[in-house]
């Protein structure tokens, strides 16, 4: 029989499937506990949940749900364009800001001219699946102090580079480049290279650098979003992605039809609305992160001061200890598909969560 792989893009068997946070339900079977009784602080979710005007709204959009979607979304995106000062021709929505990676792949990634993409070691790791996808080639430019180097990005550049993805707080690390570098990098960027900053941890920061004042300029930045983090529909599935309009026109060439369905567009635009819930979310995680950092500091836990809404702590042997945890009801993220095999990335949940797991992290490294 002809193998798979003989039909098969001969790039996918270089890519290695991505593994989200250890879902709840999965851990309850294999305990034999409610899922209930799990505490998650791997995804980085919002631990309030959702925002009530979200639900309220998603409750109401399902009369509806036998119909098709808006499909250019054009609410969410005049409300999006509204709060940032912007059209909505500068606006798409994707089915998460994931989607919204997959629409560069095929909007600017060619495998036949050999293209490269720039992105700092440790970096989310959906962007080397996207180039690989694309039959692209990875640049990934060592991160000191698992801090990104703007610097050695820009000597990474060659006429082959098409895109580079800049993570803004970056996920795992938590680290946050300031305004400055980010000007001086932008202002020497070849004009051909389009850089794409990914902000899902922005509402987060207290002093947020403006990258959307380079798309105000005209520039090849497109700056990405979404509703999976501090508005909490992380469920949904939906984000979006800011640009020029012609860039976002490209980028629409590539969507699929309906791809954000219709109770996401519902929650999202109410969520949106909600500053409440956001102000809240806000002083949840920011108490939290701090009392984190806090207790690791007392345990002698090394870790990288974040800004968003987790910390990265080096345990030792982080599969070990997240099996461990995971056999007191606690879920992090284990971080060896980074190349960090002695880190977890614990999410910030309610102080309730965060003392447990304190304490089952006590436990765990007394133990070894």
């Amino acid at each position: 029989m002809t193998s798979i792989w003989e039909l098969a893009n001969p790039q996918l068997r270089d890519i290695a499937v991505y593994e989200p946070g250890k879902p709840i339900e999965e851990t309850a079977r294999e305990l034999g506990v409610e899922p209930g009784g799990i505490i998650k602080l791997a995804s980085n979710e919002n631990p309030l949940g959702p925002s009530p005007k979200a639900l309220e709204a998603m409750r109401a959009a399902l009369e509806n749900a036998h119909l098709y979607p808006d499909g250019s979304g054009f609410c969410l995106c005049k409300a999006i364009a509204a709060k940032l000062g912007l059209a909505p021709e500068n606006i798409i929505l994707g089915n998460g800001s994931n989607e919204a990676l997959e629409f560069l792949g095929h909007a600017f990634l060619d495998a036949e001219r050999q293209d490269e993409v720039i992105a700092s070691e440790y970096a989310f790791v959906v962007y080397k699946l996207i180039a690989t996808s694309f039959g692209a080639r990875m640049i990934e430019v060592p991160s000191p102090g698992y801090h990104q180097d703007l610097e050695a990005m820009l000597e990474a550049v060659t006429r082959k580079t098409r895109l580079i993805f800049i993570p803004n707080p970056n996920n795992p690390t938590g680290t946050l480049i300031p305004q400055r570098a980010i000007d001086s990098f932008v202002s020497r960027v070849p004009e051909k290279v389009i850089v794409i900053f990914d902000e899902a941890y922005f509402e987060f920061l207290d002093d947020p650098p403006d990258t959307l004042r380079f798309v105000r300029e005209g520039r090849h930045v497109i700056v990405l979003r979404t509703f999976s983090k501090i508005h909490g529909l992380a469920g949904l599935r939906i984000g979006y992605a800011i640009a020029r309009p012609d860039v976002i026109d490209v980028l629409h060439r590539t969507r699929q039809p309906f791809n954000v369905n219709s109770i996401a567009q519902a929650g999202a635009l109410a969520a949106l609305e909600d500053n409440a819930h956001l102000r809240e979310t806000k002083r949840v995680v920011d108490e939290g992160r701090a009392y984190l950092q806090e207790q690791l500091a007392e345990l002698k836990i090394r870790f990288v001061p974040g800004v968003a809404n987790f910390v990265m702590a080096n345990v030792g042997d982080a599969c070990a200890v997240f099996e461990k945890l995971l056999r007191r009801k606690v879920i992090v993220r284990p971080l060896k598909g980074y190349g960090l095999p002695e880190w977890v990335r614990i999410s910030v949940g309610t102080m309730e969560q965060n003392r447990e797991l304190i304490a089952a992290l006590k436990h765990v490294m007394r133990a070894q």
